[in-house]
């Protein structure tokens, strides 16, 4: 699925301030290089169905296995681990003896005590890793699980690496450290940073899987219908405390939402909310929503949080625009693709606003493949839209109360004529302000 840096932003999937991300949201991991994957994981959506249900199995798989997981791998563990191939030591005898050991121990002494401080790591790792290779032995049928039992076991059942595993360090002689330290530091460095990889690996779909089960996510059901859709229930925005969750339905027939509100009504909220689901179906994640199901999507392309360019001399305006026909040209291509556009050209007067909206929702809606969901204010283009059988009406109500606005975030059909910026400049202080200057 093609997706930009510009709509991985506008989604929050990733952020400047990390805290604030689907990234961070999702992170769970427990070591470096598992952030490191999980990141991979989450930049990279996957292209087919058959990809998508691998991940769904793998994470399901593991979320069973989160009461008996090993804690022997921890990230200090992987560090030291890794680390002993990086450091210089004085040269370990090369036929280790009785004394020649003994002597290493003596007169070597800073680099016998990190060698055996590194070996103790090395055997929790192994045996941690042996740990993880028995859990998941029960789901073999799965191919990502079952790629990971396989390595693991290839690699564990070199003679130096079962060895390793199954010494005990507190009564092991100076002479067995340095020979199996010899061993594994000549011949197998691969194999460990192999074995730290796959752990990576293993620690991203984890963390996974630790979210899918906390925050009570469901996996999405992926449909092979000729033309985009998605039917989702009870979906909502992840990243919200309190979120109110919301039913959509976009088809082949009804293909385009058009959506109006109050500024803070929720329009913002809900179109994020959507794309943020479907991003997460596409790296074969669990979504925040009681049902979903959906296509496979070619590309998602967003047009939120658009800038002007002062060094470039672009106005807002003209980015909008720039925007737009940077995605005209990319979705006319008869692919499936979801399209977000949130308040389009709010850098022009309202009169430029509502013809160019006008002109761009009557072209858009003809790409029938796609599907597209639009925000705006300006209710008075929806009454000539309204002639085109697949786009569909909804808004969010705005109520006042005792000169409170009341926002209830409900999905309702039809267009909203609410016209609340005066009452929310002077709800705010701001025109006592003034009249007070």
């Amino acid at each position: 699925m093609q997706v930009d840096k510009d709509t991985l932003h506008d989604l929050s999937i990733f952020n400047s301030d990390e805290s604030a991300s689907i990234f961070n949201y999702l992170n769970q991991t427990g070591t470096v290089g598992g952030k490191e994957m999980l990141r991979y994981l989450v930049e990279h959506p996957l292209g087919s169905i058959e990809k998508i249900k691998d991940a769904q199995a793998v994470i399901k798989a593991l979320a069973n296995t989160l009461p008996n997981w090993p804690s022997s791998i921890t990230n200090g563990t992987i560090m030291v681990v890794a680390k002993y191939y990086e450091t210089q030591f004085d040269p370990y005898p090369q036929h280790p003896t009785y004394f020649n050991s003994n002597w290493y121990k003596i007169f070597h002494a800073p680099d016998y005590a990190l060698t055996k401080y590194t070996i103790t790591h090395c055997i929790d790792f192994l045996k941690g890793m042996f740990a993880v290779h028995q859990l998941l032995l029960d789901y073999k049928q799965h191919p990502i699980a079952s790629s990971w039992t396989e390595s693991i076991e290839k690699k564990l059942s070199k003679p130096a690496l079962a060895s390793l595993r199954l010494m005990d360090i507190k009564t092991a002689t100076p002479q067995q450290i340095l020979s199996i330290a010899g061993q594994i530091r000549r011949r197998h460095k691969q194999d460990f940073y192999d074995l730290i990889d796959l752990y990576s690996a293993m620690d991203a779909y984890q963390s996974l899987a630790r979210v899918f089960v906390a925050q009570d996510l469901c996996f999405p059901n992926f449909t092979t219908a000729p033309t985009a859709c998605i039917a989702a229930t009870n979906c909502y925005h992840p990243l919200l405390i309190t979120p109110t969750s919301y039913n959509i339905t976009l088809e082949k027939d009804s293909n385009f939402l058009f959506l109006t509100g109050a500024n803070m009504a929720g329009k913002s909220t809900f179109i994020k909310a959507v794309g943020i689901s479907v991003y997460l179906a596409h790296i074969g994640m669990g979504v925040p929503a009681k049902t979903m199901e959906l296509t496979l999507f070619d590309g998602l392309l967003s047009n939120i949080n658009v800038m002007d360019n002062i060094i470039k001399g672009e106005s807002y305006f003209y980015n909008e625009v720039k925007r737009i026909k940077n995605t005209i040209e990319k979705i006319n291509d008869g692919k499936n693709w979801l399209i977000l556009i949130d308040e389009l050209f709010k850098g022009t007067n309202v009169e430029d606003a509502m013809k160019c909206s006008t002109a761009v929702i009557e072209g858009l809606r003809k790409i029938k493949p796609s599907l597209f969901i639009l925000s705006t204010h300006l209710y008075e283009i929806g009454d000539n839209l309204k002639q085109y059988a697949n786009i569909q009406f909804k808004y969010f109500e705005t109520s006042i109360n005792d000169g409170e606005l009341v926002f209830n975030y409900q999905l309702k059909e039809g267009i909203s004529d609410d016209r609340l910026g005066y009452l929310i400049l002077k709800r705010e202080g701001v025109v006592d302000l003034l009249q007070n200057l």
